[in-house]
């Protein structure tokens, strides 16, 4: 009777534990996810001497045309390596990239301009997951390097001058769920109904 006794007061301190550990772990998680997004919505830290490494997501057709606007009125010296990411079905937007980065080697003469590296990944609709195009998923993974500790990473979000009176679906989810550090929108009225966006005119 007392091994008995004895077994059961050890199965439910083994459960009691298990469900301590358990909760602890969660705890954790949460209490890091959150710092992840309060300091993601903080300012950023004064500028490094240092170029930044920095990774291009591409869309299709005039996502990518505002994005090669952007590029072209950024400081390349200070943003290399740089690495273009688009989908696998378009071919055209890395096409695009190639031609900018041509235009760069061209235009530095006797400069040695940071190397450039283009890959293809597949739409979230092309597999077995769900999210917005290439974008969503990339920033989600940055995400979770954050929590994780891997490697912090900023996310910069801009907009489509299309979007006008609401943001686009990864917009908003970026925007949403914090994950994005710095959000900027091409419309005031934006603005005004996303406060913790940027605006700061037409970027493109």
């Amino acid at each position: 009777m007392e091994k008995g006794n004895s077994r059961c007061i050890y199965d439910a301190v083994s459960s009691n534990a298990a469900i301590l550990f358990f909760v602890g772990a969660v705890t954790i998680v949460i209490i890091r996810v959150l710092y992840v997004m309060y300091r993601s919505s903080n300012p950023p830290r004064p500028k490094s001497p240092r170029p930044l490494s920095t990774l291009i997501v591409l869309g299709s057709g005039g996502h990518t045309a505002e994005m090669m606007n952007l590029l072209s009125v950024l400081q390349e010296d200070r943003f290399k390596p740089r690495f273009y990411i688009a989908a696998a079905t378009d071919n055209m937007s890395l096409q695009k990239a190639r031609v900018f980065e041509d235009s760069l080697v061209q235009k530095a003469a006797t400069e040695v301009v940071g190397t450039a590296q283009f890959m293809q990944i597949y739409r979230s609709r092309e597999i077995l997951c769900n999210g917005p195009g290439t974008c969503i998923p990339i920033c989600a993974i940055a995400f979770i390097f954050k929590v994780l500790g891997v490697k912090w990473s900023s996310i910069f979000y801009v907009e489509s001058i299309a979007r006008v009176k609401r943001l686009s679906l990864s917009g908003l989810l970026l925007y949403k769920l914090h994950m994005a550090d710095q959000l900027f929108v091409q419309w005031p009225q934006l603005k005004s109904q996303y406060p913790r966006a940027h605006y700061v005119g037409r970027l493109m």
